[in-house]
């Protein structure tokens, strides 16, 4: 590398000077951008600089423009340019004079044009389209240093609408004889991936050749790409784990040359790359873990040099030993590597070890208890990202117990604290903690009230808004709600009597609307009272336009007595005639209701938020309007996003051939600002095999990253730990001093001798005793979302019941996994074609008392995964016919029902109807629990089993089930309270798509009491695809053509064709019709229509056009992402046919 760097500053002065000779050495003295350089470094203010570049960029603009400035003097002209547009001041006349260069310099004049369009320009810049036939002409130049500028070009900058006219000359230099030209093709390769990942989708076995290239910069190379794709589908890799280990043995052995070594360090960058691969492939992955433990134990061993480089490898390393599956004696290294960075005295090994115990801390919590003086220590550090990083560190190591303390410590630290980022992301987890551990109704409104001082109006507005939906909705216990609301009431009071003037405009917005909301609560306190002190914040000149529209709103609440509505009558004078329309409208508001209190008691009434308001979201009620609107002649309406979209799209290049014609049927349409079905263009993607999913709002693709780990029965945390430790992990008062520290790793169970300890130590002491109260017993930690067994102090009411129960039921809204299963849940959604649906189980028990409860809407259900249950838990087999199953549990009963058995409990309205395979979705010694979903014209039903194989009769049954993507609803009739001893109970609901996906999943939980013992309850989750809501939409040409310009979601792909028979078209479209139920409209010539619908009357409709060998296919809806979903299982029916 160090020569490559020589090489580059030997030719930098040849490249700026403007000497004849070639090999200059330094700035001729005579050079004009050497003048410029001396001038600017020999004045004195900012000032004379701006004068002197505006002198230079004049002169530049002038000598441009001449004709007779020759190539060479263009060059140095642009090299003044770029120095002039470093500095900040803007050059813009220059731009297209450099690209200008780039068309027809020579090789050298190309090399500075091609520098200074890259620094110039952007990828949405306009001008950069005339580059285009340029870098198609050097790609296909003979000379070498032509294509290396070009790719370089490419893999910097280059239009995405672009990408597929020269997308296949990129490719060929994927087989070029020079290793540099194949490694710039596999980075612009990586460009496009980024910016468009379904262009390159199908030279996907191109990017494993060169994974397997004998240069090691293009292996390298590769390794990008290799490292984007594995994040976001680790399950499609899972065979190149030993290819990326050995190559990773290579690499820490010195195989590479040595012009990879770094400091005597084998290609650090490139063993970072492949640590952070083997993470993603070894998580939750045994098999595949087990492969990568010798490799990782190698990069520990060799990583031993003090520089800075092999501390980053160090940090790589630990951080795949805690994702991959756990091993106790990697685990040990890591943590002994962890408190070498926590305890080194250099600041940057100390954040590192601190980022290290960060990330690890939520699998292995104890590993923060050898440490803990050392954090101590870290909390007064001078050092403001030493502080920041160890706040972080206590929030992930946060429980009830611990909780007051910490917010304390990170409340303190937000008083002087100047940095805006760090206060909007401090309080945002200071309010997460405040409402999750409050110990008390007082200790939460003063946090609170603190946040919303120090946030002031930084903070993200779902704060205040959470706070005060938390009041208005309410708790489990009424007596609760009235103590919240007193003291929140009572509280903001006391600060109105204060000094207002120094409240946020926010906190005063929560103020206003609480005294609205729940003043009458506290009976001796006046409502006039509370309108003077409102009056009053009207009256400060900080107010805001928006405060005072609350502040407004909360009197209108109040106005009431003689007294009140004097008061009002005065604030209604003031604001009735407002040039703030919105004042002007409150006013107007306040002054009706406060002379007619039956009006006010009618459209203000106490407690309205515990009503339920239903939201017409689609303002079906506008309906009428619309219609008439569009049958005048109106627009269909865009949102904004699609406008610019459309916008963007009309200034992009159209590769469509001019020789196409509109057929007879579609061409009679009159098309009005909107595109032909038939103009599809040819340049809209090259054949994929599958559209780009992952950047749409409707892609199922999870992000994993933090999800808590299951570490199974014989875990780490299990194993570690010896007994004569667990005195010493357990009561956090044996603590160590920093000088102490040191001896941890040889003598973790030493106790200090009874020495008196000065005052600071003590302080420091029990502090660390606060703060680490909970780590030492694992059924007490709660990491931010672990489970624990204290009682979550606000557990919000449940709304919106879907269940199988009685119709007292209350049933979570939106039924969230623990993070101990989540793992376990979901760890599998990416799914391959071939699998109708997935079912991953894990079985719990139920805990007297839950973080929060399984019926809190949109909560986290936090309960305590036991030894037992994971016994219980078994992993998912994928069957021969594609469907995966759950493996059969440890115990096998002999009575347990086959899917033969299974199939004679469905109803009886659903004989002769297609269904899928009963799977098992999961089952322990005294339940199996089983489904399949039944496809119906109309719609889709989900049946499931539930089989009690125990010698008991079950009791109280309750049956939750929920999806993001899916509505799903309860057969009334099929509810479900009680299963006799080995027969078999069944539930019935109705799936509707309420947001397509290309794999939709239910979540549910099944909870159940036998007559003698504890509660129990069982996970599950099944998936099915999106096909199964396809039904065909019979529909004429006619009113395809109409609706086809009235749908405004669309994409564009080209796929494989069929060419079996003499037909490509029919054929193709006729195996689409068979495998995704689609109805073909009509057929004419070489194009095709197409119509399908989703359940319930969701249109999708298609045009498909022979083009080249391929098939053109343009799909559009008026749901977004259903074009995309459907476009996805359209590749994959062509591709398996």
């Amino acid at each position: 590398m160090s020569d490559v760097v020589e090489k580059t500053l030997t030719a930098l002065p040849s490249l700026l000077s403007l000497d004849s000779q070639s090999g200059a050495t330094k700035l001729s003295s005579t050079s004009k951008l050497g003048n410029l350089i001396r001038g600017i470094t020999e004045l004195t203010s900012k000032h004379e600089e701006e004068k002197l570049i505006q002198r230079e960029l004049a002169s530049i603009k002038e000598q441009v423009s001449s004709p007779n400035t020759s190539m060479r003097q263009m060059k140095e002209l642009m090299v003044r340019a770029i120095y002039c547009e470093m500095l900040g001041y803007e050059a813009s006349f220059s731009y297209i004079h450099a690209i200008k260069l780039a068309q027809q310099g020579t090789a050298l004049e190309k090399r500075v044009g091609y520098l200074a369009v890259s620094l110039f320009l952007n990828e949405s810049h306009e001008l950069l389209l005339l580059l285009v036939n340029t870098v198609l002409k050097d790609l296909q130049s003979t000379n070498l240093i032509e294509v290396c500028m070009a790719l370089t070009v490419v893999s910097q900058m280059f239009p995405k609408d672009m990408i597929p006219a020269i997308l296949p000359l990129v490719e060929e230099k994927l087989n070029h004889p020079k290793e540099i030209i194949r490694r710039k093709a596999v980075l612009a390769l990586y460009k496009f991936y980024l910016i468009a990942p379904n262009q390159v989708q199908h030279i996907h076995n191109k990017f494993r050749k060169a994974l397997c290239d004998k240069d090691p910069g293009v292996m390298a190379a590769s390794l990008h790409i290799y490292l984007q794709m594995i994040q976001e589908n680790p399950e499609g890799y899972k065979d190149l784990t030993a290819s990326f280990v050995t190559i990773l043995k290579q690499v820490v052995g010195g195989k590479l040359p040595m012009d990879f070594n770094y400091h005597s360090v084998p290609a650090p960058w490139l063993q970072i790359q492949l640590l952070r691969i083997l993470a993603f492939l070894g998580k939750n992955d045994q098999s595949s873990s087990e492969i990568i433990y010798e490799v990782l134990d190698e990069s520990l061993r060799r990583a031993e040099i003090n520089h800075n480089i092999t501390y980053a490898i160090l940090y790589e390393c630990v951080k795949c030993i805690y994702t991959i599956h756990p091993k106790s004696e990697l685990l040990e290294k890591a943590a002994k590597c962890i408190g070498n960075f926590v305890l080194s005295p250099k600041i940057n090994l100390k954040y590192l070890g601190l980022k290290a115990l960060t990330y690890v801390v939520q699998q292995d919590p104890k590993l923060a208890l050898q440490h803990q003086m050392t954090i101590i220590e870290c909390l007064d550090h001078p050092d403001l990202i030493i502080k920041r990083e160890t706040l972080e560190l206590l929030f992930r190591i946060t429980n009830a117990q611990n909780v007051t303390v910490i917010v304390e410590k990170m409340l303190e630290f937000l008083r002087v604290n100047k940095d805006d980022y760090t206060t909007i992301d401090l309080v945002g987890k200071v309010a997460e903690l405040a409402e999750k551990y409050a110990p008390d109704n007082e200790w939460f409104i003063e946090t609170m009230s603190t946040v919303f001082s120090v946030g002031g109006d930084m903070m993200q507005p779902d704060i205040p808004n959470s706070f005060l939906k938390l009041l208005s909705e309410g708790f489990d216990s009424v007596e609760e709600d009235r103590k919240l609301r007193l003291f929140a009431v009572d509280s903001y009071v006391s600060l109105l009597q204060g000094e207002p003037g120094k409240l946020p405009q926010r906190f005063l917005q929560v103020i206003s609307w609480v005294l609205g909301e729940y003043s009458y609560l506290r009976e001796e306190l006046e409502a006039v009272t509370v309108l003077r002190l409102l009056a009053k914040l009207l009256d400060m000149k900080s107010t805001s336009s928006e405060t005072k529209s609350w502040v407004l709103m909360a009197m209108t609440k109040l106005c009431e007595g003689g007294a009140g509505v004097s008061v009002a009558q005065e604030v209604c004078e003031a604001y009735s005639s407002s040039l703030d329309t919105v004042l002007r409208q409150r006013a107007q508001e306040l002054q009706h209701l406060s002379q007619d209190c039956e009006l006010r008691a009618r459209v203000l009434p106490r407690d309205a938020s515990l009503e339920p308001l239903e939201v017409d979201s689609s303002l079906s009620f506008l309906d009428g309007f619309v219609s008439e609107a569009l049958a005048a002649g109106a627009a269909p309406y865009k949102p904004p996003h699609q406008r610019q979209e459309e916008l963007a799209q009309a200034k992009a290049l159209s590769l469509e051939p001019y020789s196409l014609s509109l057929p007879i049927s579609m061409s009679s349409c009159s098309i009005a600002d909107r595109q032909s079905p038939t103009l599809l263009s040819v340049s809209s993607g090259l054949s994929g095999e599958s559209p780009d999913l992952s950047h749409k709002g409707g892609s199922t693709m999870l992000k994993l990253d933090g999800v808590k780990r299951v570490w199974g029965r014989e875990g780490y945390l299990a194993q570690r730990e010896p007994v004569e430790e667990s005195a010493h992990v357990e009561v956090p008062s044996p603590l160590r001093s920093p000088s102490q520290q040191g001896d941890a790793d040889s003598s973790h169970s030493q106790t200090p001798t009874p020495t008196p300890t000065p005052q600071p130590e003590q302080e420091k002491q029990q502090l660390a005793s606060s703060l680490f109260v909970g780590l030492g017993s694992q059924s007490s930690v709660c990491l931010m979302g672990k489970s624990e067994q204290t009682t979550q102090r606000f557990r919000r009411k449940a709304k919106g019941p879907v269940s199988s129960s009685g119709a007292g039921a209350q049933v979570s809204n939106s039924l969230v996994s623990t993070p101990n299963t989540a793992n376990n849940l979901l760890y599998n959604n990416l799914l391959d074609s071939n699998i109708t649906s997935e079912l991953t189980v894990s079985s719990l028990e139920q805990t007297s008392q839950l973080s929060q409860g399984p019926t809190a809407a949109n909560g986290t259900c936090d309960v305590e995964l036991t030894d037992g249950d994971m016994k219980e838990s078994s992993p998912s087999l994928v069957r021969d016919n594609g469907v995966v199953a759950a493996d059969p549990a440890p115990h096998e009963d002999p009575d347990r029902p086959e899917d033969l058995c299974l199939n004679t409990h469905l109803p009886a309205e659903f004989s002769g109807l297609c269904h899928s395979e009963i799977t098992l979705l999961c089952s322990n010694q005294s339940l199996d629990l089983s489904a399949c979903h039944v496809q119906k014209e109309d719609s889709l039903a989900l049946v499931v089993f539930i089989y009690n194989s125990s010698d008991s009769d079950i009791q109280q049954i309750l049956l939750e089930l929920d999806s993001d993507e899916l509505e799903v609803s309860c057969v009334c009739d099929s509810a479900v309270q009680e299963a006799r001893s080995h027969s078999v109970a069944v539930c019935q609901y109705s799936l509707t798509v309420k947001r397509p996906s290309v794999h939709v999943e239910v979540v549910g939980m099944v909870s159940y009491q036998f007559p003698v013992g504890t509660p129990q309850s069982v996970q599950f989750s099944y998936k099915l695809p999106l096909t199964s809501f396809i039904r065909p939409l019979t529909v004429s040409t006619e009113e395809y053509g109409t609706m086809w310009l009235d749908f405004s979601h669309d994409t564009k792909q080209k796929l494989t064709l069929i060419s079996d028979g003499q037909e490509p078209l029919v054929d193709t479209l006729n195996v689409l019709k068979k495998k995704l139920k689609l109805h073909v409209v009509e057929i004419i010539g070489m194009e095709g229509i197409v119509a399908c619908r989703l359940l319930q009357d969701q249109p999708c409709l298609m045009h498909c056009r022979l083009h080249a060998g391929t098939l053109s296919v343009w799909l559009r809806s008026p749901v977004p992402d259903l074009p995309d979903c459907l476009m996805y299982y359209c590749q994959r029916a062509l591709q398996e046919h």
